[in-house]
């Protein structure tokens, strides 16, 4: 297969990710058929020491740091995320540099018979692309592999690694029709990465959340690190450039400088920051000045991302209740401006109520679209929510166009900030830059 072809094939197996609330871990659902597909391959999944990454919001920026430290201290580091900006490929990369269309060609055509012989009607879109990463990251012999979770945990298709260490990072409501109702029942979702004898990092949690973790480590005689208690946080400075944040980690003191933006980052900087010690203090030679040079480095698209100063644009794919009031409260305490413009789109699945609740705090200048995903809600459907919370808001059809109206009527003291869905924003990178 030629890259096209291999991509085609992928898109062949059921893909959850298209399809809204599809409740895919309930009815005696497991991994066992991931395991033994890997087993029969060899067990890829186990050949590289693991960091393991779940939660609901931070996750992926933590991801992103401890990869981007460790390659810094000289380990050889691969990063699976999801989901995707702009292409399936950025979600396996080593060193920072993705997978390239003919390594991915190749490797999808050595798995196809083995996908066949598992009984490809068993295997989702993102088992699949799992596996893939699995095997691209033994052939690279990676020292390590850093994991984000796609969805919950306990039945995520990277949870048949075994892990050094587990990082939980906040927990709030979202896939609420998979994983759960209630915090508890999603808690224990994202809990279920954690293995017997593990060492987890936990980053600050609602009660009901921490009281589920707990338990669960308790149960696992899995050793748990709470940020904010044995690792602290303290913002010293921020500008357009970045910010910089004094950690006082377990194994010393850190002035850490990233160019990620948000006051939401010092805690996942904290977060890395104690998975990184717990790594060094098991023997990984990360130094001091490891850390403070690889956080420098990071960096992490579409998380609240300055793509202009006059008027100042900012792209951000908050898309749930939690990561939406984080937002809103990060531009509130890092800019100034004369009036926000807010460019809205959501995924069906969520909950637009809560999010445009949270949104509407920030502007009443809303101009509601879509993307292209499959998961997008309607416009009309947005834009009814906006209307019944009292902010009538203007409509289109799609980014490109709302993006054009909004810049129209913007004048240079203004804020423009387009968020709601990280396709949401992915398309508008594709069209600033460009335009």
């Amino acid at each position: 297969m030629n890259y096209v072809q291999a991509i085609e094939y992928l898109n062949s197996f059921l893909n959850y990710e298209n399809i809204p609330g599809t409740p895919y871990v309930s009815g005696g659902y497991s991994l066992g058929h991931v395991e033994e597909l890997l087993e029969r391959m060899g067990s890829p999944h186990l050949v590289a020491r693991t960091v393991h990454i779940a939660g609901t919001n931070g996750k992926g920026s933590v991801a992103a740091m401890v990869a981007q430290v460790l390659s810094a201290s000289g380990y050889r580091t691969g990063l699976y995320t999801s989901p995707h900006l702009h292409s399936i490929r950025e979600r396996i990369n080593v060193g920072g540099t993705a997978i390239s269309e003919e390594e991915f060609a190749e490797l999808m055509t050595d798995l196809k018979p083995r996908f066949a012989e598992a009984g490809q009607e068993r295997l989702s879109f993102f088992e699949a692309l799992t596996v893939l990463a699995f095997a691209y990251f033994a052939q690279k012999k990676v020292d390590f592999q850093v994991l984000e979770t796609g969805l919950g945990g306990r039945l995520d298709a990277t949870n048949v690694a075994w892990p050094e260490v587990c990082v939980i990072t906040a927990v709030s409501r979202d896939h609420t029709g998979v994983l759960g109702n209630s915090l508890e029942e999603i808690a224990y979702e994202k809990a279920g990465i954690i293995k017997a004898g593990a060492r987890v990092v936990v980053s600050p949690q609602p009660q009901e959340v921490a009281g589920v973790l707990r338990d669960v480590c308790r149960l696992r005689e899995a050793k748990l690190f709470q940020v904010g208690e044995e690792v602290t946080c303290r913002k010293v400075n921020s500008d357009l450039a970045g910010q910089t944040f004094a950690i006082e980690g377990m194994g010393g003191e850190y002035r850490i400088h990233t160019p990620l933006l948000g006051d939401y980052q010092g805690e996942n900087v904290a977060t890395a920051v104690a998975a990184l010690e717990i790594l060094a203090a098991g023997g990984c030679d990360i130094s001091a000045a490891n850390i403070v040079r690889g956080m420098a480095q990071v960096r992490w698209p579409a998380r609240f991302q300055v793509v202009r100063r006059h008027p100042l644009v900012l792209v951000d794919g908050a898309h749930n209740v939690a990561s939406m009031g984080r937002l809103v409260e990060s531009i509130k305490s890092c800019f100034l401006y004369e009036q926000v413009f807010l460019v809205v789109g959501m995924s069906g699945d969520k909950d637009i109520s809560g999010i445009v609740k949270e949104a509407i705090v920030l502007s009443p200048r809303v101009t509601v679209t879509r993307s292209s995903h499959p998961r997008a809600a309607a416009v009309s459907m947005i834009a009814a929510e906006f209307s019944r919370q009292g902010i009538p808001p203007e409509s289109s059809s799609d980014v490109p166009r709302a993006l054009r109206l909004v810049l129209s009527l913007a004048k240079e003291e203004d804020l423009v900030c387009i968020t709601g869905s990280l396709f949401v924003a992915a398309e508008a990178l594709d069209y600033l830059s460009c335009d």
